[in-house]
């Protein structure tokens, strides 16, 4: 752990997470913090705060962070907007049960952060529509750019489906789906040209969280001044044969 201490007010808060890279633009590597206060006896981390001290200056900025405790915060450093210098990605795990995680990216050009991706944002302007159909099909629609998909679950196994479906395939009353909130975001370059893309997933659900009928996959790229949507992919379940 890199020991590197700060105090505010009388609580001690310490560095949870550290990087080093440009991250304002001037070619000199910066420190790169993810500084909280911890939990006794729990890998739980509170007040969870962006830290960058300039490595030409010794300048310290802090932005704090709207949702801030967690479970393994972290940073990843590179660009996403194309301007040559890394950006900041923090990924933060919930904790609860649906897996979901907090993300935040921001470009740190002149020691000034600049708010690029928030999870919240982000799963406000990403919504579905998750229907059972009949003949063992759940369809989900993409609200964004209005794609349709068709899962097949008639390998989901004769209990499952007969607690759905009645002996000729139909639905024995209506059931809807849903998609968890953002579960995962994992930067990828995916045209080796050294600017980050981000790959999103989203759990899509059954009648119950653990009833998981598969993933929808965004990938987003930046394109005036903020991500869009580059791709979209539903990715579902194997099974035995």
């Amino acid at each position: 752990m890199y020991n590197y201490y700060f105090r505010a007010d009388t609580t001690d808060r310490s560095v949870v997470f550290y990087a080093i890279g440009d991250v304002n633009g001037d070619r000199i590597p910066d420190d790169v913090f993810l500084t909280g206060i911890r939990t006794p006896g729990s890998q739980f981390i509170q007040d969870i705060t962006i830290v960058v001290r300039d490595g030409r200056t010794g300048r310290i900025t802090s932005v704090p962070l709207s949702e801030n405790a967690g479970y393994n915060p972290r940073v990843f450093l590179g660009d996403f907007n194309g301007d040559g210098v890394n950006d900041i990605l923090v990924s933060i795990d919930s904790g609860g049960s649906g897996a979901i995680m907090y993300h935040y990216i921001y470009s740190f050009i002149n020691n000034t952060p600049q708010l690029m991706f928030d999870f919240n944002a982000y799963n406000d302007e990403y919504k579905y529509d998750i229907t059972y159909k009949d003949n063992f099909k759940v369809e989900v629609i993409s609200k964004k750019n209005s794609e349709r998909y068709i899962i097949d679950i008639s390998l989901k196994g004769e209990e499952y489906l007969n607690e759905i479906y009645d002996e000729d395939g139909k639905l024995k009353k209506p059931i809807s789906g849903f998609i968890n909130p953002l579960s995962g975001l994992y930067p990828i370059d995916f045209n080796s040209d050294g600017v980050y893309e981000l790959l999103a997933y989203q759990k899509i659900a059954g009648r119950y969280n653990a009833d998981s009928l598969g993933y929808v996959l965004n990938t987003l790229k930046w394109e005036n001044n903020r991500f869009v949507l580059d791709n979209q992919n539903v990715a579902i379940w194997g099974s035995d044969k």
